[in-house]
Formats: C-alpha cells, sequence, structure tokens
C-alpha cells in the first residue's frame, strides 16, 4: 500500500507543497526516489538522470490574497529547476541531496528526530568533502522538501528554535504540568522545535492581544515589566528573523484563539519590515512549508507617525543591507499599499529607528506606547 502510493505520488507532481507526513509514509517517498534512480542505471542505455527540484525563487513564487480570509500567503508555483551529476555547477549539490536523504531516511528508521546543526555536523564527519558549511547542509535540506514534497518534520529534521513566550498564557504539553507563561520571569517559556509537541499542547488564555516582538531585549523589558497585566496580551518573539517553531506556535495560538489580534512591535527599518512580513505572509525559500503557518499580523509600530517620538539624534542612516532588503521587498508582489508608503519613506528620509529610542521617554514608555496604540487603533 506504501508503494502504490508513493508511485501516485511520483506520477501526478501538479501542486507545489511539502505534505506533513508519518515516518513510514516519508520513508516510501524515499525508497521511491532511490528505486527511480536505480531503475534508470539498470536500464538498458544507462543514464542517471535530472534531479527535478520546485524552483525556489522569486520568479516562482504566488501569492494567494486570502479572498474568504484575512490571510495571505506567498508560495510556489510548479516550475522546477534541474540538478545534474553531468553538470560542474550542480554536480556535488546532486550528490548531497542523497546524502541528506540516507541520513533522513536512517533518521526516520530509529525513530528519532535531529535539529540540522545535530545534523551538519553528523554530515560533517560522514561526509567531509561533501558538506563544509551549515549553509550547504540547509540547502540541502530544501532540495529534498522540493524533491520529495514533504516537510523537513516528516523527514525526522527538528526545528531549532529561539523562539519565547510570556503573558496570560497556559500551556499543557502532553503528560507534563501546565506552564503558566506569566510566572516564567523575564527570560519566557522557550518555544519547543518539536511541532508534533506543539501541536498536541493545550492552550488556554484570556488575553486579548497576541503581541510579537522582534527584539530579545525588549520582549525581557515588557515582561520584566509585566506588560500583560496592564494590557491582557501574550508575548512573543523569535529574537528577530523567525524560525519555523515560532512561526508554528503562533499560527497555532492563531486557530485556537481566532478572535485575538496578532500585533507586531518592530524597528522602523526595511529588516523588522521584513520580519513582520514572513510572520504575515512565510516566506519563499521556504515557499513548500511555510506557507502554512501565515497569519494576519498588524503592524503597531514602529511606524513612520512615530517619528515625532522620537529625537533627531536618535534617527540613524540606513545601512546598504537596509537598502537591498528594502528594494526586496518593494519588487514583492504581496506586499500592500501602506507597507509600501512606510518603506518609501524610510528610503527618502534615508533614516531607521529603532525600538530603543522611545526609552528617551523613560523605561516604562514602552508599555503606554503599546496601549495608546491599542486604544486609538493605530495598527495596519
Amino acid at each position: 500500500m506504501e508503494e502504490d502510493a508513493s508511485m501516485k505520488f511520483f506520477s501526478d507532481q501538479n501542486t507545489s507543497y511539502a505534505d506533513i507526513l508519518p515516518p513510514r509514509e516519508a520513508r516510501a517517498r524515499i525508497e521511491v526516489s532511490v528505486l527511480n534512480l536505480l531503475r534508470a542505471l539498470n536500464s538498458p542505455d544507462p543514464a542517471i538522470s535530472d534531479l527535478s527540484l520546485i524552483n525556489r525563487k522569486r520568479s516562482n513564487s504566488c501569492v494567494n490574497q486570502g479572498i474568504l480570509t484575512d490571510v495571505s500567503y506567498i508560495f510556489l508555483s510548479t516550475s522546477f529547476t534541474k540538478s545534474s551529476l553531468t553538470n560542474a555547477k550542480t554536480a556535488k549539490a546532486f550528490v548531497r541531496v542523497w546524502k541528506v536523504m540516507e541520513m533522513c531516511f536512517q533518521i526516520l528508521l530509529q525513530e528519532k528526530r535531529v535539529t540540522q546543526r545535530e545534523l551538519f555536523y553528523k554530515l560533517l564527519c560522514d561526509s567531509p568533502d561533501l558538506f563544509s558549511s551549515q549553509v550547504e547542509v540547509n540547502r540541502s535540506v530544501q532540495d529534498v522538501v522540493a524533491l520529495l514534497r514533504c516537510s523537513r518534520f516528516s523527514l525526522g529534521i527538528m526545528a531549532s528554535t529561539r523562539g519565547l513566550v510570556a503573558g496570560r498564557l497556559y500551556l499543557q504539553e502532553p503528560g507534563k504540568e501546565p506552564v503558566d507563561c506569566s510566572a516564567c520571569g523575564s527570560s519566557g517559556f522557550p518555544i519547543s522545535g518539536d511541532l508534533n509537541l506543539l501541536d498536541n499542547t493545550i492552550m488556554t488564555s484570556d488575553a486579548r492581544y497576541i503581541i510579537l516582538v522582534e527584539k530579545h531585549a525588549i520582549f525581557h523589558r515588557l515582561v520584566e515589566d509585566r506588560v500583560f497585566n496592564h494590557i491582557p496580551c501574550v508575548f512573543i518573539t523569535a529574537k528577530g528573523y523567525p524560525d519555523i517553531a515560532t512561526r508554528f506556535f503562533l499560527h497555532r495560538m492563531s486557530i485556537t484563539f481566532p478572535h485575538l489580534p496578532i500585533l507586531a512591535l518592530v524597528d522602523w527599518n526595511p529588516a523588522g519590515l521584513a520580519i513582520l512580513c514572513t510572520f504575515k505572509f512565510g516566506s519563499i525559500g521556504m515557499g513548500l512549508e511555510a506557507y502554512r503557518y501565515a497569519c494576519n499580523v498588524k503592524w503597531i509600530g514602529l511606524r513612520g507617525d512615530d517619528l515625532n517620538l522620537i529625537p533627531e539624534e536618535s534617527l540613524v542612516p540606513l545601512k546598504a543591507k537596509d537598502s537591498q532588503i528594502a528594494k526586496s521587498l518593494l519588487s514583492s508582489k504581496i506586499l500592500q499599499e501602506n507597507y509600501r508608503e512606510e518603506l518609501s519613506l524610510m528610503i527618502e528620509t534615508g533614516k531607521r529607528a529603532e525600538i530603543e529610542a522611545l526609552y528617551c521617554h523613560g523605561y516604562n514608555y514602552l508599555g503606554k506606547y503599546i496601549a495608546t496604540k491599542i486604544v486609538q487603533g493605530k495598527y495596519i
């Protein structure tokens, strides 16, 4: 039965998304892929066929504007790119895919889960001539996802996570005591990288808002000041660009508490907006699976109309990297008009502002700032 389902999968590749599969089915897809390669090698005219991978570039991205829901997201179309052993530029990448698949098959057989960092060190030990950096492993894992069209988690690869949560939320993980996220101190409660565990965690809350915070230091300040006692909310941070586990956790909260608005507090610069957009729309690089975790995030601050709250000397010039990120965002098909206006203002002024600039009004000002924005409905 496994073989039939897998053969059907490989004969009908019309949609571009990564399935979430049980280990047995993921192993079956790997086996079918290997059998197809062996069949090609054992044919009367042996040849190693090219690997057809879903193209993970902007040119292959599409936008779902959320006609029936408030959520829009980026996904990948059915355009393919080739990786060939006979092409000098892609030969090593071709071999890496098979090595990562072999490793994933072993992980699934052992019923274990590893992080991509753990996988890197294992591959570095086993195949140092193929893998010399984490980037090469990450890219090869995404190639395997694009070939087999099943998620990293289905392959036994657990998300590394930097995410933290704090505030008015109770978490009940299977077989464990409930966790009161308002009593975890200023460090917050770490979000697990085990997506299956997150999916089976019971969540209860009396919060009225979910607030995403770009920076760990700002999260720490808000939680230490127990702002969630004055604004009934849950704070979440990924400490910068969001990992898949934090995105999964946020999406799970949005499904469990669909009435709670999700508000993002980020720096007023292109990188801050890019972080917000990753939570809101997903990303092209992980377009086969990340679209599932897109959420209807609103931008509460910092924004252009907050610049009057910030001393001129606290504004700093945009960096070259900021300009690159801004250019990339402006070329995106999904960026809404009021976000484009904010980005254009950053470019026009050539300035950027960090959330910490609000401390000119005192260290306890952040809570007041967020409360004022919420009361006035100033989020987009």
